[in-house]
């Protein structure tokens, strides 16, 4: 009996292990896209964002109906308020995305792990304007160390960091209205792209009669990448969904600095994108905040569970 009971023991063991591996490698896969836009440097930004948009909603629509997820689509479409919603989070990622393009055209993106960096700490400060969440003073230190990195990185490039602090602006707003919206990631995401079609539709006509589309133009290696932007976009979000399911919240956010730190290793190790000493120290201090960030945030997370199970007890 003892040896049958055995695989229902490891069962949730496996499912955490499962859904660790899932997440991982969405992660993986977020930071190694910067890979796969760079193949597509010779198309206008514009462009490469209204394919991905197009082709993403051509996939998604295929998912839904091959795992019958019809009636939770349809839950989203009859709620006004949640619709009126996705027309925000829908122009915030195209947006983002347009910008991470962008970025990626103009040989940026040590701008762009930057900016998915600092994402953590301004969706922190978000929760303490809008949902009343209260910071321990190591996480205060931590944002603090943050500012401190971008403020010395601003010095140095002259200017703000735009490419970073919208990236980061734009994802946390957009990851804040997603949760209190509280729809399915698949379906949410269908509907936030269906927002970008009409729009990227009608620049794709416009851009065919004005000297014509790298798609019809180009060669048969930029239009497979160009159809490939869909599930450059709808795997890695499926990926880190289903994982999202099965691990613990603690975990998924120390996981999502895998993301910037591939595109960081990416950057300066495989375009040679130049890192100086301000940037490394720019790095350096919002590393040791995100550390601080992350342990505080785990030791919290453990005292409530501790918390929790004497509850239980008692």
């Amino acid at each position: 009996m003892a040896l049958e009971q055995q695989p229902a023991a490891r069962a949730p063991v496996s499912e955490a292990a499962l859904g660790a591996a899932s997440a991982g490698a969405g992660y993986l896969l977020w930071g190694l896209s910067v890979i796969f836009y760079k193949q597509l440097t010779d198309v206008p930004p514009f462009e490469v964002l209204a394919h991905r948009s197009v082709w993403s909603v051509a996939l998604i629509a295929v998912l839904i109906l091959a795992l019958s997820r019809r009636a939770q689509l349809m839950t989203i479409l009859r709620d006004r308020r949640t619709l009126l919603t996705f027309v925000g989070t829908g122009l915030l990622i195209g947006s983002n995305w347009f910008v991470f393009i962008y970025s990626i055209n103009e040989a940026r993106i040590v701008e762009t792990s930057l900016g998915y960096y600092i994402n953590p700490l301004v969706s922190v400060l978000l929760g303490v304007a809008f949902l009343g969440e209260k910071l321990s003073r190591p996480q205060i230190f931590a944002v603090v160390l943050a500012a401190i990195g971008v403020a010395v990185f601003a010095v140095d490039l002259g200017q703000l960091p735009w490419i970073s602090l919208y990236l980061a602006a734009s994802f946390a707003a957009y990851g804040y209205l997603r949760k209190v919206t509280r729809a399915t990631p698949l379906e949410g995401l269908f509907v936030e792209v269906m927002v970008l079609l009409p729009l990227a539709l009608a620049y794709l006509w416009w851009l065919s009669g004005h000297g014509g589309t790298s798609f019809g133009n180009g060669s048969w290696f930029t239009w497979t990448f160009l159809v490939l932007t869909g599930p450059m976009t709808v795997v890695p979000l499926f990926l880190f969904s289903f994982g999202a399911q099965r691990i613990r919240l603690a975990t998924l956010g120390l996981m999502q600095y895998l993301a910037p730190t591939t595109q960081f290793f990416v950057a300066v190790f495989l375009y040679g994108e130049p890192l100086g000493t301000v940037q490394l120290m720019t790095f350096a201090l919002i590393w040791v905040g995100l550390g601080i960030f992350s342990f505080d945030t785990w030791r919290c997370e453990r005292e409530l569970r501790r918390t929790a199970a004497l509850a239980n007890r008692g």
